[in-house]
């Protein structure tokens, strides 16, 4: 515990070109030995849908068709919105440290979620806006409020999308075979649909849902606030950088950065909710090949959330309504891939059971 509250002395391990540059196309090889695998099992061919491309994209990300995930872990990227001063949240700041704090508590609803699948969970303070015994990444005490001025400078972007780098890097290093974004900063939801807003091209008022709660008048005046911020900074949507810088947040630019770093050491990353998304959005924006590393898990009940996964050409297999955050859809992916993986890894081919092998038609 000690030496997650320590800020640790290393260099970054890539920086953000680094790892653009090292983000190689999937292992065609690989998958095809694992879709060979699957046609040989004795079931019908791509009965188990999803599960099977899972386990298919999984072994071009890794290139190893010996598909294995049981070392998991979920980073939660935390940090503050100054936007918060503008009264588009039902709570106050203060519980973003609260959250941070309850994740190596196991109170947190995602820690709690950890332990019932098996995973680690490893939370980042990127600008959390007082001190948190969690891993010290802190860019600053929270962001500035971009309804006055932008939320960072981009010397501060680029650091969040490099820390997120760095822990994807680490985590990789220390043996981990997949990742889970998740995150906590009270007034997250402002700041993702306005990033989506503008990398996508789409009305704010599509990309904009209550949040944790809000009223209509909260809700509507969430709206204004965002578009106010990109009329007054007017974010350059071909620079994924300047948009992070003039109205994202920390928390978006690490998770950006975990994608990126993920896709760089070949290891899948797994896709949360609307604000996972969102830095889902803006490294691909960086780098479009980093899709091929990302797998969806749910879609959000926010209304962004379809949305944004159809912008990234990705299909989620659950539709929970879920819109915890914290990484507690993409936590639920993990059951199906030990599903999946079980039939994968466990079942005999068509010889065994004495019957011929089905054949694709045409």
């Amino acid at each position: 515990m000690q030496k997650l509250c320590e800020r640790e002395k290393e260099a970054v391990i890539m920086n953000l070109q680094e790892a653009v540059n090292g983000i190689q196309p999937l292992d065609e090889k690989a998958m095809e030995q694992a879709r060979e695998h699957w046609d040989s099992i004795a079931h019908p061919l791509h009965s188990l849908g999803k599960l099977e491309d899972m386990v298919v994209q999984i072994a071009g990300i890794t290139g190893d068709p010996r598909v294995h995930t049981e070392k998991r872990v979920l980073v939660p990227m935390c940090a503050d919105n100054g936007v918060v001063e503008e009264g588009v949240t039902q709570t106050g700041q203060e519980i973003t440290a609260l959250v941070a704090e309850s994740f190596l508590q196991t109170k947190a609803a995602s820690s709690i979620m950890c332990r019932t699948v098996n995973c680690d969970i490893f939370p980042v303070d990127v600008g959390v806006a007082t001190e948190v015994s969690i891993l010290n990444r802190k860019i600053a005490y929270g962001t500035k409020n971009m309804a006055k001025e932008p939320a960072m400078t981009r010397e501060q972007a680029i650091q969040a999308v490099e820390t997120g780098i760095e822990v994807a890097c680490m985590m990789k290093e220390k043996g981990y075979q997949i990742m889970a974004t998740g995150e906590m900063g009270i007034g997250n939801t402002t700041t993702s649909s306005a990033i989506a807003s503008v990398l996508l091209d789409l009305p704010v008022e599509k990309m904009t849902g209550r949040g944790a709660g809000l009223s209509t008048e909260g809700f509507n005046r969430k709206i204004q606030v965002i578009k106010e911020a990109i009329a007054l900074h007017k974010p350059d949507k071909e620079d994924p950088i300047d948009v992070l810088a003039k109205v994202g947040g920390f928390d978006i630019g690490g998770i950006a950065g975990l994608f990126l770093g993920g896709a760089a050491c070949h290891m899948p990353v797994v896709i949360d909710g609307v604000i996972s998304a969102t830095g889902a959005v803006l490294a691909a924006a960086l780098c479009p090949q980093a899709k091929d590393y990302m797998l969806a898990s749910h879609v959000s009940k926010e209304p962004a959330g379809e949305l944004i996964l159809k912008a990234l050409g990705k299909e989620a297999p659950l539709h929970c309504d879920m819109c915890l955050g914290e990484g507690t859809g993409a936590l639920n992916l993990f059951p199906l891939l030990d599903t999946g993986l079980a039939v994968y890894h466990g079942m005999s081919d068509f010889g065994n059971f004495g019957m011929e092998a089905y054949q694709h038609l045409e």
